[in-house]
């Protein structure tokens, strides 16, 4: 799947498989010097030097299972309360005087704050390894940005939610300490490498599996924008990029391949199946074809490229056959545990 014509044919497909999101402008670049004005039933203590939040709040709590808290959160960015799922480690409390290393587990385009856990052992994996996840909602096709909005920014602000607000409320009240890691599924991959470059030095560690690495490679474009344009009738396909040529900029802002340079320091770990098809892990009740596989094969090879250009390392798993399924995702997420451990602790 090389031509720009094979991306678009196979659109129907990417979507149902949630591959959707898209990036934002630069002039969204979030600070994290803001007032902190966020409170919660659970923490009270202040980690020094910790990031703060914007106008963000804990107005729920619920616990759903052991070590792990369902949050609300009343966000200003996004002009709504989201949920958050987070699992604390062995010996966490609210009053805990020690921080601990964070895992962010982004998902795809078509799920929620909860994919994760429904379908993933990492909870499992987490209790091993003494570590934080945070699950945050990112939107059906959210995009792990904020918004354009024709230069007028606002809600959705995906990035400042999450970046700036929650990682505030994470710091500040629930102990989460400088040593982050970042990954994620399908769109989550993309968020995952966008999170990571966009903020160099802020994730050690960012894995992407079967997520889209490119924003402007041929085809791309027509992809992401005509999916937009299929969420609704109430959906601007502009308001999220702006045009990828009249708003190329702000396109480029937020192109993995774009900006690559700003993962020099961070461990690298990209999967993705060579042929988007019917694999080894799959049920027999599997399609025999998977376009959205092959798209995100077709959109990880300019952004490895680049990667080598710049020589940045990055460890690859570039599996002969699969489904863009979560069977696949989980075997993933198992092989590159160890070398997000390392990254964290090294």
């Amino acid at each position: 799947m090389h031509t720009r014509r094979a991306v678009v044919v196979s659109l129907g497909t990417v979507l149902a498989g949630g591959l959707l999101t898209a990036p934002a402008p630069a002039s969204t670049q979030v600070s994290a010097s803001t007032q902190v004005s966020a409170s919660t039933r659970v923490g009270t203590s202040t980690q020094a030097g910790a990031s703060t939040q914007v106008g963000a709040k804990v107005v729920g709590e619920k616990k759903v299972g052991p070590r792990m808290y369902d949050l609300s959160i009343a966000s200003k960015a996004m002009n709504r309360t989201l949920k958050v799922r987070l699992i604390v480690p062995k010996g966490w409390t609210a009053r805990a005087k020690r921080t601990w290393p964070t895992v962010w587990a982004l998902h795809g385009g078509n799920a929620h704050y909860n994919a994760w856990t429904a379908n993933t052992d990492i909870a499992k994996l987490a209790a091993k390894s003494q570590v934080m996840v945070v699950m945050p909602e990112g939107g059906f096709a959210g995009g792990y940005t904020d918004w354009w909005n024709y230069g007028r920014g606002g809600s959705p602000a995906w990035e400042t939610f999450h970046l700036t607000e929650l990682r505030g409320i994470l710091e500040k009240r629930y102990h989460a300490g400088p040593r982050r890691a970042v990954l994620g599924q399908s769109s989550g991959g993309y968020g995952a490498m966008i999170y990571a470059a966009r903020h160099p030095g802020m994730f050690r560690f960012a894995g992407s599996y079967s997520g889209f690495l490119s924003t402007l490679s041929g085809g791309a474009p027509d992809v992401l924008m005509t999916g937009l344009s299929g969420l609704g009738p109430f959906t601007d396909k502009y308001a999220m990029w702006g045009h990828p040529i009249f708003q190329h900029g702000v396109w480029a802002a937020h192109d993995p391949v774009a900006r690559a340079s700003g993962l020099r320091r961070t461990k690298l770990y990209v999967s993705v199946a060579k042929k988007g098809a019917k694999g080894p892990l799959d049920k027999k009740t599997a399609q025999a074809a998977d376009p959205a596989e092959a798209f995100c094969w077709y959109t990880a090879q300019p952004f490895l490229k680049r990667l080598k250009q710049l020589s940045i390392p990055v460890q690859t798993h570039l599996y002969p056959v699969g489904t863009h399924s979560w069977v696949y995702w989980q075997r993933e997420l198992h092989l590159s545990w160890p070398v997000m451990m390392k990254a964290l602790r090294s």
